[in-house]
């Protein structure tokens, strides 16, 4: 959730205090690219920062929960890119896992993220391998094609979820 980390915010204030200025843009608000270089090139770095974030995520997400909850709402869809590696899914009554080959995810963090190669092999090895997330997951979607494809994909999966 990126409004934790906005200009101002303890969590920024916490990720500065660590990381250094250098972290920043020059309008204060964290430079994304920078901070992902620190992080990928140091292994307790990025231990750090998801010791920083994590929880104040986690805090988030229930707060939401609970307002969904008092709203009545039936469903209620986490987005949490690291579920699998920081979180635990057995939480959630049903995951929804939209996965790629790695050999196409790499090619995507390259040309559509502006990653080096260099830098999305590391990426993806700080990752969870897909075959045990598939494993555990209520949902996969394969993500190997055009957006077209995808979003046709995910109503497949939205409808039995909410028919569930």
């Amino acid at each position: 959730m990126r409004e934790s980390q906005a200009p101002g915010s303890p969590v920024l204030g916490a990720i500065v205090r660590r990381f250094g200025p250098a972290v920043l843009q020059p309008d204060g608000s964290l430079d994304r690219t920078a901070l992902r270089g620190v992080i990928l090139a140091d292994t307790r770095a990025r231990s750090d920062l998801e010791a920083i974030v994590h929880p104040e995520v986690q805090r988030r997400r229930m707060d939401l929960l609970d307002a969904a909850r008092a709203a009545g709402d039936a469903i209620v869809v986490s987005d949490i890119p690291l579920l699998f590696e920081v979180g635990n899914p057995d939480e959630f009554d049903a995951v929804v896992l939209v996965d790629a080959p790695a050999e196409l995810r790499h090619d995507r963090l390259i040309h559509d993220r502006g990653l080096t190669s260099a830098e999305a092999d590391r990426l993806i090895a700080a990752q969870m391998p897909s075959k045990p997330k598939r494993d555990r997951s209520t949902h996969v979607i394969e993500n190997d094609a055009d957006p077209a494809t995808l979003e046709r994909r995910a109503r497949a999966v939205w409808n039995a979820i909410s028919r569930a």
